[in-house]
């Protein structure tokens, strides 16, 4: 009997002391696993593409103004060149006339684009100018540099020479008007940092500038050729 009591009570120590070894023990845990060379490239795909979307995005509202007015001012320079063929302007003219009609026409598919896929309201091509709500009321307004209505009434109806002078004075005053909002996007504290409206910006100031400078030389040619008559 005591033979008995013995080899339970050491059966018993055996056991209570592999339970204790067990607990003293740390729990076994699975290693985390190792990112593949696969995942690691796509996880910097991830981060590259957010940080071009933080950059292309980086937008004011200056920038949505520049943009959605410059469309109706490109509106009025394409209006005015189409009349150069028929109003009988020079072949110089006409040359101008259509350059103007080509780069401008693309510039407000860019415009319109980068207005859409910011979601913002995407106007119209409007010669008239800009729509504008003002106490309830929609009234066009007219950007820098754009004819008022009584300039395209008399630049519609001149011919020949005179289509000519008055053609180059007030796409001289159009161009000008461009520029100068060109300026008040860069003077104004945060606008012209998104990629696109900076390149194009610059593009338009540089752009006409130049042709200011081409059209003063040709009306200057043009003023003093009707004179001298």
């Amino acid at each position: 009997m005591t033979s008995i009591i013995l080899n339970r009570g050491v059966g018993l120590a055996l056991f209570g002391a592999a339970a204790m070894a067990c607990a003293g023990q740390p729990a076994t845990t699975t290693p985390a696993p190792i990112p593949s060379a696969e995942v690691a490239a796509s996880l910097e795909r991830s981060i590259a593409k957010a940080q071009a979307d933080s950059a292309r995005y980086a937008y004011t509202e200056a920038d949505i103004r520049f943009m959605s007015g410059m469309i109706s001012h490109h509106a009025q320079a394409i209006a005015m060149a189409r009349l150069a063929p028929t109003n009988g302007a020079r072949p110089t003219v006409v040359t101008l006339a259509g350059r103007v009609i080509n780069a401008q026409q693309d510039e407000i598919a860019l415009m319109q684009n980068w207005l859409r896929e910011r979601r913002q309201p995407v106007p119209e091509p409007n010669p008239a100018g800009t729509k504008m709500v003002m106490n309830g009321v929609e009234h066009d307004m007219l950007m820098p540099g754009m004819l008022t209505p009584e300039q395209m009434r008399q630049l519609t109806a001149a011919r020949g020479p005179e289509f000519d002078q008055l053609f180059l004075k007030f796409m001289i005053q159009h161009h000008n008007g461009a520029t100068a909002m060109v300026k008040e996007l860069f003077d104004t504290y945060g606008a012209g940092q998104d990629q696109l409206v900076f390149k194009f910006a610059a593009d338009v100031n540089i752009d006409q500038t130049t042709e200011i400078a081409r059209m003063e030389k040709l009306l200057f040619s043009i003023i003093l050729e009707r004179h001298s008559k």
